[in-house]
């Protein structure tokens, strides 16, 4: 049920969608649609090399798998635009310090920044001033304060992560109103975390189903696995369980595996290829994870790119780069596992 009702809206979704560029297309007056298709730079202007640009980057630390594709994904698509010169900066958990790069990047006069911020509110006031600069910044994950601080913003969808996740538990597990289903969370003080267990109870409540036993661990796999130890001895009978992290899912199927339980299936969250790999294989709990992107800060380069050579994006009618770009999170399973490993990331 809820995976109708889930579905039904993104038919809803799209409908408006199209809805808006019909009308968009309607309010162009008498012009017709090869006229107005020609406002911005085409696709294949947009492939092409253009005026050379300097991308500045700053990105948290790699200490964590994701976030080592953060940064390696951002400097492997900087290389496949000849003309991109990317300055990469140390990343650092330090505030200040990445306060100082972006500093750094501004009295260089970059075309362009793109950044991963170790704290979106306190990355703030140097974005802005950045922007004063005349220097476009493109946030990536971690929202800043104020709108005034970027040009455009690429997020994964928390949110969304747990509407996906909670759907496809309800759809294996259909109208049991018994069943029990332990959620795995991060950590709870992050407004991540509390976006993806919203989504993931409001998914569940759609088709009936709720939130049992929850632990929240630390997204390491040390703290995947204590987290999980305790669920599973608190716990004698579970159904279905999320993990929001496959980092820490590393410790979650230690602690699995150590507790010899497998009467229940798993949902995992971000998907590391190692998470993939397992599912490929189907012969553990492991059934499934939710992407949120390790791509935002390459699509972050591609569009600062286009926004320093005053580019648009070709497919939309719309002469512009949008300001907000939220990507899914799709489910990944063993029937369609193929077409996501490639881009997976390492834990």
């Amino acid at each position: 049920m809820a995976t109708k009702g889930f579905a039904r809206r993104l038919v809803a979704g799209l409908g408006g969608s199209v809805l808006a560029i019909s009308l968009l297309a309607a309010c162009s007056g008498g012009t017709d649609a090869a006229e107005t298709s020609k406002q911005g730079t085409t696709t294949e202007e947009n492939q092409a090399t253009g005026k050379k640009v300097t991308i500045g980057f700053s990105g948290p630390a790699a200490d964590h798998g994701w976030l080592g594709a953060i940064n390696s994904g951002a400097q492997n698509a900087a290389k496949k635009f000849p003309d991109v010169d990317l300055k990469v900066a140390e990343g650092t958990n330090d505030v200040n310090a990445q306060i100082a790069a972006v500093e750094k990047f501004i009295n260089d006069k970059v075309d362009a920044i793109v950044l991963l911020p170790s704290d979106g509110a306190a990355l703030t006031e140097v974005a802005i001033k950045a922007m004063h600069a005349g220097i476009p910044v493109i946030n990536v994950d971690r929202e800043f304060s104020s709108p005034f601080a970027a040009r455009t913003t690429v997020l994964g969808d928390n949110y969304g992560m747990g509407v996906s996740a909670g759907t496809y538990i309800c759809s294996k597990l259909g109208d049991n109103k018994e069943a029990v289903i332990g959620e795995i969370a991060g950590i709870d003080s992050l407004p991540l975390t509390q976006d993806r267990s919203k989504g993931f109870k409001d998914a569940l409540a759609d088709c009936g189903l709720k939130v049992g036993p929850r632990v929240a661990a630390d997204f390491t796999v040390q703290g995947g696995e204590t987290a999980t130890s305790q669920l599973l001895s608190a716990n004698k009978k579970i159904d279905a369980i999320w993990n929001h992290d496959d980092d820490q899912g590393v410790g979650v199927m230690a602690a699995i595996d150590q507790a010899k339980r497998s009467e229940f299936f798993m949902v995992g969250g971000a998907g590391s290829k190692d998470a993939m790999e397992l599912i490929k294989a189907d012969d553990t709990p492991l059934k499934a994870t939710i992407i949120y992107p390790s791509t935002q800060a390459a699509d972050g380069i591609a569009l600062a790119r286009m926004i320093a050579q005053g580019k648009t994006m070709g497919d939309l009618i719309t002469p512009s780069v949008p300001n907000r770009v939220v990507l899914d999170a799709p489910v990944v399973t063993k029937d369609n596992v193929d077409e996501f490993i490639d881009l997976a990331f390492a834990s």
